[in-house]
């Protein structure tokens, strides 16, 4: 099979036309294609009047005078074809002498890396035994809703915790910046359990917070077909370890307040960027980690036919195209009041809303949600600057947890400022216009000076590279604190830290920005356990206090 690049549609022309597509660029009269399937879809605008689909794809050609005789490389090579990578997943073996596991491997976490490492083991047969503090994605959405609703917070089922970490509450956004043979592996799970098909192939592929919610709980359900168990409303209180390797775990059952000690010697940290108690316990038991900068900011909103007359020309729902999407970033000057503060926007939600996202009673954090149809008419993203381990002021491990604590606790106070006898937890907002002029003091009362500098000088320039991305009336709300984990908990090429059997996974561990890269260290951890042990059929060893 071959792959073939820049086949080119209008926008009203159907994919079927395709194989012709690719017969004309090859000049291949004589031939004809017998089997062909799209490896990447695209959009390009850079003539608005002309706006383009393009495709990569995969094909088998074959004569149309020996219709069994296919087209082969030699011909290929005169053609300027590639051959089509196998992207076939091919999991990894465990070696004849490895060591037996004695006891199930252990998972604390259940977001995208933890359910991935969880379903790689269990297709191995290790049958994991998977932690999560949280609620099962059912009862963790009723949690969400009454939070939303009337300000009730659950500080161990919310828009962070509970299954499928905090990508079940976004975009669903597939896109990821890593060049990894495992990315295939994660989509193709995923359309496995209930994603469109067509996350194999867009170039911003997305499933949206609604169909993301199905697709995690069908792949803890395959989970637990393959022997595993997942615990949910349990929370790892500590790590028990002797001479140089982890011995066990105590963790405490939610429901029923009760301690129970779990012998482990495997254990994955898959435990999310917003677990700060749990990373304070790891700094006190001697867990070795480091300061990780990170980014602070707010979330910025546009009516949507905004961007999509930035981008196309015209609103994308008359000319047949999805909400156009946007990324876009500035570096300050090195001898401005930002001193080269680098400023970008992330995690854009198209059609999307913005959300608050908090995981700690007297915090505000805001995120972005969209839904499979993004269809809300307004778009939003992070507005973000650069936070430096040097402005933490403490060589304290978790400073960068303080740092984010410390304006999650001003965006609470000045929403209640903001909105006095509103319900709680109530984001302060503003206008983009009155943040630059000086007059939004809720707002500017939860930002590092040094943010507001950086967005006053970026804007303008943003605003060039995206047309109306400035304009006075976007909708500025704050504070968005966790774009990636404050902190990195070591570990070496084996995937596990200076503690044997101790396995930092994902993006809590600081191993991973988004829901793909994090399902992908999920899966290098699994493969790291799988070339270490032999499973057990034994079971976890429980001692209940």
């Amino acid at each position: 099979m071959y792959r073939i690049h820049q086949i080119r549609l209008a926008l009203d022309e159907p994919k079927e036309n395709i194989p012709e597509k690719i017969l004309k660029k090859i000049g291949g009269r004589d031939l004809f294609i017998r089997e062909w399937h799209i490896v990447k879809e695209s959009i390009d605008a850079r003539n608005k009047n002309d706006i383009r689909r393009v495709y990569s794809v995969d094909f088998t050609a074959a004569s149309r005078k020996n219709p069994k005789k296919a087209l082969h490389l030699p011909s290929a090579e005169k053609l300027r074809l590639e051959i089509a990578p196998d992207l076939t997943y091919v999991p990894v073996e465990c070696p004849e002498n490895a060591p037996e596991l004695k006891e199930r491997p252990v998972i604390a976490g259940l977001g995208p890396a933890g359910l991935f490492c969880g379903l790689v083991l269990a297709q191995a047969g290790y049958r994991p035994l998977i932690l999560e503090r949280g609620k099962d994605v059912d009862r963790r959405r009723e949690d969400v809703d009454a939070f939303w609703s009337c300000g009730r917070l659950d500080p161990d089922s919310n828009v962070q915790f509970g299954e499928g970490g905090a990508g079940t509450f976004s975009d669903g956004k597939l896109t990821t910046g890593i060049k990894d043979v495992r990315i295939r592996k994660v989509l193709t799970e995923m359309v496995r359990a209930g994603a469109p098909e067509d996350i194999l192939y867009k170039q911003h592929p997305h499933i949206g917070t609604d169909l993301l919610r199905i697709v995690v709980k069908n792949i803890r359900q395959e989970i637990l077909r393959l022997g595993g168990e997942v615990r949910f409303c349990t929370r790892m209180e500590t790590v028990h370890c002797g001479s140089g390797s982890i011995r066990s775990i105590t963790v405490r059952d939610l429901q029923n307040d009760r301690l129970t000690e779990l012998s482990c010697q495997a254990l994955v940290l898959a435990v999310g960027h917003s677990a700060r108690d749990t990373f304070r316990m790891l700094r006190d038991v001697g867990i070795s980690m480091e300061q990780k900068p990170f980014s602070i900011g707010v979330r910025i909103e546009h009516p949507q036919d905004l961007i999509d007359i930035s981008q196309y020309g015209r609103p994308g729902r008359q000319l047949g195209l999805p909400p156009a999407e946007y990324k876009i970033n500035y570096r300050c000057r090195a001898d401005g009041p930002a001193a080269g503060r680098g400023v970008y926007t992330f995690c854009m939600c198209p059609g999307g809303q913005v959300i608050v996202a908090s995981s700690q009673e007297g915090g505000v954090v805001t995120n972005g949600m969209s839904y499979h149809d993004r269809d809300s008419g307004t778009a939003n993203s992070a507005l973000l600057c650069d936070v430096r381990t040097s402005d933490f002021g403490s060589s304290d491990v978790l400073a960068g947890v303080e740092f984010q604590e410390k304006y999650e606790r001003l965006a609470f106070e000045a929403g209640r400022n903001q909105n006095p006898g509103g319900k709680p937890y109530t984001p302060p907002r503003t206008s983009w216009g009155k943040l630059r002029d000086g007059q939004a003091q809720e707002v500017e009362s939860c930002l590092p000076a040094f943010a507001l500098e950086a967005f006053r000088e970026a804007m303008p320039h943003l605003g060039r590279k995206l047309h109306g991305f400035d304009d006075d009336s976007a909708v500025v709300t704050a504070v968005e604190t966790r774009s990636s984990s404050p902190v990195r908990i070591l570990r070496g090429e084996s995937c596990e830290s200076a503690v044997s059997g101790l396995y930092p996974c994902g993006e809590g561990a600081g191993y991973a920005g988004g829901i793909t890269s994090a399902a992908v260290d999920g899966i290098r951890v699994a493969e790291a356990i799988i070339r270490k042990w032999k499973p057990s059929g034994e079971s976890t060893g429980v001692h209940s206090e």
